[in-house]
């Protein structure tokens, strides 16, 4: 999953995955229902899932990562080649790319959610925060729950580790500078500036054996285009 996002992002399309592969389904540090911690790095976040790769024991394993998690899964096929059959990145490259997140993480920030008595009232405020569609605010307001504290009372609070990322936000832009001959699929949004043709020669300089796939969607291709996506990522995995 990418920034702000979790694992239920891809619940329903792990369905579509799981009839000839067994899927698991990650959340990353900081993010879902992963620990939080005082640091947020790609390397970090690759380290986390060699972690997870050892405790299932898992080998010749396929992986899909989308923004964030794209270059979460480029940077661990690069340090474990050995352990991937096959990698799909969703709408991203591996240039460096400028922050462009500060109005929703302000945003974010601003938003009280200890004074905040119910979901409709967190996402009133939200929607008048942030200029944004409603999907986006919906995407967003996810990782909204309720927090139970030792007196017995519960409070608003995100998911996310909204402080340290926006601390490490500068992170997020990271070039990726080592690539890997694991079979690979880019598949993108024709509607998304994350991968324009130019950058497709810089990327098969770094992961020699790819392909590209795109679909008529903008950076959020498997939400926007779900049977596409399920169609390009099969006839690349099966």
């Amino acid at each position: 999953h990418g920034l702000f996002g979790s694992l239920d992002n891809w619940f329903s399309l792990s369905k579509a995955f799981s009839d000839k592969h067994h899927v698991y389904l990650v959340d990353q540090r900081k993010h879902g229902q992963s620990p939080h911690c005082d640091s947020h790095t790609y390397e970090e976040m690759a380290d986390d899932l060699f972690e997870f790769f050892q405790e299932h024991k898992l080998e010749d394993a396929m992986t899909i990562g989308h923004s964030m998690g794209g270059k979460t899964a480029m940077l661990f096929a690069s340090e474990h080649p050995e352990l991937l059959s096959k990698l799909i990145v969703v709408d991203m490259g591996i240039k460096q790319y400028p922050v462009h997140h500060d109005l929703i993480i302000r945003s974010l920030q601003a938003l009280d959610l200890d004074a905040m008595k119910s979901r409709k009232e967190a996402e009133e405020s939200f929607s008048y925060l942030l200029d944004e569609d409603e999907s986006t605010i919906q995407f967003l307001l996810k990782n909204i729950y309720r927090q139970k504290h030792d007196d017995g009372s519960a409070k608003y609070a995100w998911r996310f580790n909204l402080d340290v990322i926006a601390d490490d936000i500068e992170e997020m832009g990271l070039v990726i500078s080592e690539g890997s001959e694991v079979e690979s699929l880019f598949i993108y949004g024709t509607q998304s500036r994350y991968i324009l043709e130019e950058d497709k020669e810089e990327i098969r300089s770094l992961f020699t054996n790819t392909i590209f796939k795109s679909l008529n969607t903008g950076h959020w291709v498997h939400a926007q285009d779900p049977e596409g996506f399920v169609n390009a990522v099969k006839g690349f995995i099966d």
